[in-house]
């Protein structure tokens, strides 16, 4: 028994269930560099979002070609309602008067678009740079009608 463990152990066979783990660990390793590398198979992960931006713009502008203009404007009581949204929800970065405050003023030109369906854009989905997203604080009538109000004063 004082023989060292390297020799007692020399006469056994390596255990198939590891060589076939080892086999197959060597295969998925070889199958996945041919995959996804893009030098050999082409693939990338910038395609594949590249594809997903292109649908996601689609889709943008497939519901932007919906929203025709603001179902409220011009009612005085959605104009109204819109108020009170407005001095609850964006008074306080826009200003009362709309002139901004930490946000930029309502009243001059905007920088993301001018018109109803890109408006209601910034609100339901906010900007980069401070605006938050408020669609589903707000729903669509009341952006609507925050459009309303804002756009009576502006006028």
């Amino acid at each position: 028994m004082d023989e060292p463990i390297g020799k007692m152990e020399a006469h056994n066979k390596v255990p198939r269930g590891f060589l076939v783990l080892l086999f197959g660990l060597i295969a998925f390793g070889v199958y996945y560099i041919a995959a996804y590398t893009p030098g050999i198979s082409g693939w990338s992960q910038y395609k594949v979002l590249s594809k997903e931006m292109e649908a996601d713009k689609a889709k943008a502008a497939a519901g932007a070609a919906k929203m025709t203009g603001n179902p409220y404007e011009r009612d005085e009581k959605a104009v109204a309602e819109g108020q009170v949204i407005y001095a609850g929800k964006c008074a306080e970065c826009h200003g009362k008067d709309l002139k901004g405050a930490d946000g930029p003023s309502l009243v001059g030109p905007l920088k993301f678009s001018e018109q109803d369906p890109g408006k209601y854009e910034s609100i339901a989905k906010g900007r980069p740079g401070g605006m938050p997203p408020f669609e589903t604080e707000l729903g669509r009538d009341r952006i609507w009608k925050v459009l309303a109000y804002v756009d009576s004063v502006r006028e």
